[in-house]
């Protein structure tokens, strides 16, 4: 008499923006059950444009995803800086402004979000409206409570619930333990496309501010980027849009071109963003059953334009590690974080420096960016700077090298995977 199969390893998973679902796809295809749990009562689409470089287009490619993010691609054309009374001081067109080479891409957050959400939705639970609550782990598994009232059990449980991570705080202690203000705040939501651009980014600088409005590919409405330095903390409720909103109201009062009208559709906008730029460090990103994933273990903020990235390259490697380490959860999330780790930390470095950059503090630096931005395009080097700006952010997005095997691309239960060195 044969004994039955063993179950497949249940998963929780907190969060639907990209590391979940992700890790999701990768961890059906190695045979594991996840669940996902989100607490938003539906899939949020909002957010910005995201750079997918290096590693993580090959991650895209493994998964099976990468002709549809194409298909989705911003097609940004270039950017142009503006003064006061709107007139453009100068120009750059894409590959300079992005840092790009030749199969990089820029797909808007909430297009990505639902292309992996459709690519699991068959295969994967996703429950809708709900959260994590308590966790109470044993050595066969974890109970957890969920805010419903809902108690079930799973095997492994996987924080990839973003910089205010609630599964972080459940685990390892208040979130102000292992976040690190780098002095600036950052919002960002739609409006009405009343400069006309298409596919193009238009910046207006200030001292200690940043204004970007940009429209991409297939879109009828603009996207609103606002950052304003602070040196020192706001408090604030993360959840309490209204209050965010004055708060971004106050730190613009006052100011030029088209900010008054922003401000306005700010206060009006339904997809309104607003937090600050934090890096998130900690010593370990596992404790017994939980492990975390994305910007939940080592968010290296907007600066660093790696986020996304950094999200799918980390779910293709913990999924990989769990695979392979099926039976022991310590030494996959040991592995994992081995393999992660020092790419993470020079991508968070390169936050750091940039956020810097984005929000000059004085008129003399701003008059002199302004005067490069309008140079530079006429001078017989602009293509070793431009080369130096790629190599640079191509370090950072190949900084977490993954093996040459192929990952499984089917749906069904995988044999267990070669995966790292």
């Amino acid at each position: 008499m044969h004994s039955d199969p063993k179950p497949a390893p249940t998963v929780l998973i907190s969060g639907t923006s990209i590391a979940g679902p992700a890790l999701a796809l990768w961890l059906h295809r190695y045979g594991f059950a996840p669940t996902v749990v989100e607490r938003a009562p539906e899939l949020r689409t909002g957010g910005y444009k995201v750079d997918l470089r290096g590693t993580a287009i090959e991650v895209c490619r493994r998964m099976g995803v990468l002709d549809e993010v194409r298909a989705r691609s911003t097609d940004m054309r270039g950017g142009s800086y503006v003064d006061d009374a709107g007139r453009t001081i100068g120009e750059l067109p894409a590959e300079i402004f992005g840092g790009r080479v030749e199969g990089d891409d820029e797909i808007m957050r909430g297009e990505l979000a639902r292309i992996l959400h459709d690519r699991t939705r068959e295969d994967v639970e996703y429950l809708f409206d709900d959260s994590i609550a308590a966790l109470a782990e044993d050595s066969d598994g974890i109970t957890v409570t969920f805010a419903s009232g809902t108690v079930r059990r799973f095997d492994l449980v996987v924080g990839a619930d973003g910089l205010h991570s609630t599964t972080r705080r459940l685990v390892f202690g208040p979130e102000e333990r292992f976040t690190r203000h780098l002095g600036a705040y950052v919002s960002l939501f739609t409006a009405p496309n009343h400069l006309g651009l298409d596919r193009w980014e238009t910046y207006h600088a200030l001292p200690g501010k940043l204004v970007c409005v940009y429209s991409s590919a297939g879109e009828t409405e603009a996207k609103n980027l606002l950052v304003f330095s602070s040196p020192e903390e706001i408090p604030h409720d993360h959840r309490d849009s209204a209050a965010q909103k004055r708060l971004l109201a106050e730190a613009f009062a006052g100011d030029g071109w088209e900010v008054p009208r922003l401000l306005g559709h700010a206060a009006d906008a339904t997809d309104f963003f607003f937090d600050s730029i934090s890096l998130v460090e900690m010593d370990r990103w596992s404790k017994g059953r939980v492990v975390l994933l994305g910007d939940a273990a080592h968010c290296a903020s907007p600066a660093s334009g790696q986020g996304t990235g950094l999200a799918l390259t980390g779910a293709y490697v913990l999924a990989g590690e769990l695979a392979r380490h099926r039976d022991d959860h310590a030494t996959a999330f040991a592995r994992y974080e081995q393999r992660l780790r020092p790419g993470v930390e020079q991508n968070q470095r390169m936050a750091e420096a940039f956020v810097k950059e984005m929000t000059l503090d004085t008129t003399w630096k701003i008059a002199l960016r302004m005067f490069m931005v309008r140079m530079l395009p006429k001078t017989p080097w602009k293509g070793l700077i431009a080369k130096k700006i790629r190599n640079d952010i191509q370090a950072a997005a190949r900084a977490i090298p993954i093996d040459d095997h192929e990952a499984p691309t089917d749906t069904g239960t995988a044999p267990r995977p070669t995966v790292g060195a």
